[in-house]
C-alpha cells in the first residue's frame, strides 16, 4: 500500500489545511500510524477534540469516515455484523411454499442453509465495512471506555491483522488497511491488549497559544484580541475546580456567539452572560461567576 503521508511536516500541513491545529505530537501520532499500520489509542478528557482528529484525518486524505459509536451493551452484531433473519425466514417460508404447491422439487436444508447464510443476507456493521471497503477508509472507534471490557475483543482481530472471521463465511481480509483511531475519555481502564496494539497519543486541552490560533482559525470575523482574551479566560475557568471544564467545541461557541453580538473586548458582566455557553452545570456556573466578579478572570 502506498504512504499517505511523505513527512510529519506535511501531515501537520494538511491537517491545518483540514482546519486542525495540531501539534508536533499528534502530526507524529498519525505520521507513524500511517507508516507501522497501527491503530491510534487518543485518550483525554471531553472535548480535547480527540473525534475530530479523526475527521480531520479523512478530509485531508479525502477517506470515508466510518464511525462505530460505542455505549454501555455494544455487541458483536451492531459492531461487526448479523444476519438478516427476516429476509432469511421469508426465504424459508418461500422454499415451503414452492414446495408445498409442487412448485418445484423438494428442496434439502443443506441447500436452503448454503443460501441463507450468503452475501444476500448479511448486514455489515461499521467494523466489517472498514474492512471490506475499496475505497480509502479512516475507521473511528469513538469512546471505547464506554463498552464492557469483554467487547473490547471484539476489536482485538480487527486491530491485530485487520480481518473478521465469519464462521459461515470465511476470513475477511482487508485489500487495504484504513487508518483506525480510537478515542478514550478515560472514564475506565482498557485492556493491555488493546492498548499494545495500539500508539498512544494522550490528548489535553490546547495550550494558550494554540488555543487561541484555533478560535481565530475556526471562528470567521474573531480578531486577534478577542481570540486572546476567549483564549486566557477559558484557561483560567479551567484552573478553577468545575465538574465539567470548558471544551475547545465549546470554547469556538463562545467566540461564535461573542461575535454574532458584536462583542470586541469582553467585559465582567457580557462574561456572566454568556457563560451558559461554556459551562453546563449549575455550581460550575455559580463558581465560575463569583470568580468573574471578584476579577479572578477577566
Amino acid at each position: 500500500m502506498s504512504e499517505r503521508f511523505a513527512t510529519i511536516g506535511a501531515v501537520r500541513d494538511g491537517l491545518a489545511g483540514a482546519g486542525y491545529l495540531a501539534d508536533d505530537a499528534i502530526a507524529t501520532a498519525v505520521f507513524l500510524a500511517d507508516r507501522l499500520d497501527k491503530p491510534v489509542l487518543v485518550e483525554g478528557p471531553a472535548g480535547t477534540g480527540k473525534t475530530e482528529l479523526a475527521k480531520a484525518v479523512a478530509a485531508m486524505t479525502r477517506s470515508r469516515l466510518i464511525r462505530l459509536q460505542c455505549y454501555e451493551g455494544l455487541d458483536e452484531a451492531k459492531a461487526l455484523y448479523e444476519w438478516n433473519y427476516r429476509k432469511q425466514l421469508l426465504r424459508i417460508q418461500a422454499e415451503r411454499s414452492a414446495d408445498a404447491n409442487g412448485e418445484g422439487s423438494f428442496t434439502a436444508w443443506d441447500d436452503v442453509e448454503g443460501q441463507l447464510f450468503s452475501e444476500e443476507f448479511l448486514l455489515t456493521r461499521p467494523l466489517l465495512e472498514a474492512i471490506r471497503a475499496s475505497e480509502p477508509v479512516v475507521l473511528l472507534v469513538d469512546e471505547v471506555d464506554r463498552v464492557e471490557i469483554e467487547t473490547e475483543a471484539l476489536l482485538l482481530e480487527v486491530l491485530s491483522d485487520y480481518q473478521v472471521s465469519i464462521p459461515e463465511l470465511g476470513t475477511i481480509v482487508a485489500t487495504q488497511l484504513p487508518l483506525v483511531f480510537l478515542t478514550s475519555n478515560n472514564t475506565r481502564d482498557l485492556s493491555e491488549a488493546l492498548r499494545r496494539r495500539c500508539l498512544y497519543l494522550p490528548l489535553d486541552y490546547p495550550d494558550l497559544e494554540r488555543e487561541r490560533r484555533i478560535v481565530t482559525t475556526r471562528v470567521a470575523g474573531a480578531s486577534e484580541a478577542l481570540a486572546d482574551q476567549v483564549a486566557r479566560i477559558v484557561r483560567s475557568l479551567r484552573a478553577l475546580e468545575l465538574h465539567k471544564p470548558p471544551s475547545v467545541s465549546e470554547t469556538l461557541d463562545w467566540a461564535r456567539t461573542l461575535v454574532l453580538l458584536s462583542i470586541e473586548t469582553v467585559d465582567v458582566d457580557q462574561a456572566c452572560a454568556t457563560l451558559p455557553l461554556l459551562l453546563k452545570h449549575r455550581g460550575d456556573l455559580a463558581r465560575a461567576r463569583a470568580s468573574l466578579t471578584a476579577g479572578g478572570v477577566v
